[in-house]
């Protein structure tokens, strides 16, 4: 009977997936554990944060240095703190798009009551869906590395400016607060 549901439960699953290639839909969202994550796909405009709750809008979205956001047609702004590579944020995905109107695939996750989004992968307007997995490539080039370079794997461990604040502030950043860890 197991055996039977499992084999059930996996045609489905082809089906789905086989269905979605062929009208072109990307795979979702990979599950990752989170706590009470949800998959989600939904289109939205590629915003600056500080612009949508300030009103200072610089037109490149804060040239990859500010915190960008996925403003939904109804108004409701989505923080996406995350995307697919480890302890990187969305941003080096998200600021080609800067402006304009993608389809956005990932998890929503409710941590001590704050939900948030984890890109896993985008789409613009018209286009072809991409990974957003592009921040250690990012990094790794700018240091002249290749992307499966040990370094550029294991990147926060590299980073000049995250050893520079372990140095500065402790590995706990609790250097110099009168507390050892």
């Amino acid at each position: 009977m197991r055996i039977h549901r499992n084999v059930t439960l996996l045609a489905a699953a082809l089906a789905f997936a086989g269905a979605m290639a062929a009208s072109g839909i990307a795979a979702a969202a990979n599950s990752w554990g989170l706590p009470d994550e949800v998959e989600a796909r939904f289109d939205a405009q590629v915003t600056d944060v500080l612009c949508v709750l300030s009103g200072d809008c610089p037109e490149d979205c804060g040239a990859g240095k500010r915190l960008l956001g996925l403003l939904q047609d109804d108004g409701t702004l989505v923080l996406p703190l995350k995307n697919a590579g480890p302890f990187t944020g969305p941003t080096v995905d998200l600021i080609p798009f800067c402006n304009q109107r993608v389809t956005v695939d990932g998890l929503f996750t409710t941590n001590y009551g704050v939900t948030t989004f984890a890109v896993q992968f985008v789409r613009p307007e018209g286009g072809e869906w991409r990974g957003a997995n592009g921040f250690v490539r990012q990094w790794a080039k700018e240091r002249g590395l290749e992307t499966k370079d040990k370094k550029a794997r294991r990147w926060m461990r590299n980073d000049e400016q995250i050893l520079e604040l372990i140095e500065e502030q402790g590995v706990l950043g609790l250097k110099d607060k009168g507390i050892t860890p």
